[in-house]
């Protein structure tokens, strides 16, 4: 959808004026940890706590102790009642294509756990696409322990999700074209205002500007701040 970082910043760039390029680069330098760059961070995780032997729970325990988010766990709408269709359909693929599923039997172990404490820390679609990846590649006999390594090591995961995004984000772009948006403003009631300012001590305070159109209409100079009625926007 178009709210997600990548989406958002395409359409910006779009309405901006940029070209294709610009804009698709614009949405595509968001992805991260945070978006869609989960997938080789949860594969690694995964793998290598399968490999040194440690069991699920002791996987959980020792992220806790440490304060790490384990990747590729939770969804902010998916949950145990309500389960993610394309995990579904992903693990039922790789149960019955795959020569052998430990790391995706490990993972499903860990949700076992952190389901305990939230219906939907469940395995998510990147977490699943994760996992699934690596027992592909172990299992398939087309590629060595090394080379199954180098490829995971590459950021072929992450690569699989640029690959999905790139064209809804040239979808988005063309959409905005076709649509003669005009240059994207932000939202008002979005932006966040310092009420206090490091060492103001004069009793001054800082504040949304209210222009002479009235409350809430757009200041000529676009976002402004004004202290004692003086616009710190130049």
């Amino acid at each position: 959808g178009p709210a997600v970082s990548g989406a958002h910043n395409t359409i910006v760039t779009a309405r901006a004026g940029k070209d294709l390029i610009s804009a698709l680069t614009s949405g595509l330098l968001t992805i991260g940890p945070r978006f869609g760059g989960a997938l080789d961070d949860a594969a690694r995780m995964f793998k290598e706590a399968h490999d040194s032997g440690m069991s699920p729970k002791s996987f959980v325990d020792s992220c806790r102790k440490n304060n790490m988010l384990i990747m590729g766990i939770g969804h902010r709408i998916k949950s145990l009642a309500n389960p993610d269709q394309r995990v579904v359909i992903i693990k039922n693929f790789a149960k019955n294509h795959f020569g052998s599923t430990p790391v995706l039997d490990f993972a499903c172990g860990v949700e076992q756990i952190t389901t305990t404490k939230r219906a939907n820390l469940i395995l998510n679609v990147d977490g699943c696409i994760a996992v699934c990846f690596v027992d592909m590649l172990r299992s398939c006999g087309a590629f060595s322990p090394d080379e199954v390594e180098d490829l995971l090591s590459f950021g072929c995961l992450n690569g699989l999700f640029v690959l999905g995004r790139s064209t809804g984000f040239i979808a988005h772009y063309i959409d905005q074209l076709r649509l003669k948006q005009p240059l994207y403003r932000h939202p008002w009631d979005d932006i966040t205002y310092i009420d206090d300012l490091p060492g103001q001590d004069d009793g001054r305070d800082m504040f949304t500007l209210k222009p002479k159109g009235g409350v809430g209409s757009p200041c000529s100079r676009g976002v402004c701040r004004v202290v004692q009625d003086t616009c710190t926007v130049a």
